[in-house]
């Protein structure tokens, strides 16, 4: 996943019919919510509802690349496993991971860049914060 000496932040999702497609598998954009879900749960919500009330300032998606290798289905419960690394002043990338129970592989993967921007979509230096420890 990453050189990062950090171990991966564990994040569980219940597999809802809601989630799934005709076919009864996970329909292929909601694993993107379940990695978003699985970052504010590592940046911290107040935190980040802080850095937007306060500073003016928030996180989107430069670039992603994902895998879909085995699709979760109705009833599993994955468990979303992420890494990160900031890569300079604006940028931070994390490296997700959605693995079935008992699976021998991911289900799916994803590389996922963000970068910090304040107020007129300008690019920001991201604040000191303790996700990035």
């Amino acid at each position: 996943m990453t050189d990062s000496n950090r171990e991966p932040h564990l994040f569980p999702v219940q597999i809802y019919y809601e989630d799934t497609d005709h076919s009864g598998v996970v329909y292929h954009a909601n694993y993107l919510k379940f990695f978003e879900r699985a970052r504010e749960d590592i940046i911290g919500i107040k935190t980040l509802a802080d850095m937007w009330h306060q500073q003016k300032i928030g996180f989107a998606v430069y670039q992603l690349n994902a895998g879909y290798h085995d699709g979760a289905i109705f009833g599993d419960l994955l468990d979303i496993k992420t890494t990160w690394k900031k890569e300079g002043d604006y940028r931070v990338v994390f490296f997700h991971e959605a693995w079935r129970p008992d699976a021998t592989k991911a289900a799916v993967t994803c590389t996922l860049e963000l970068v910090c921007l304040g107020p007129n979509k300008k690019l920001m230096p991201i604040p000191d914060s303790d996700f990035l420890i």
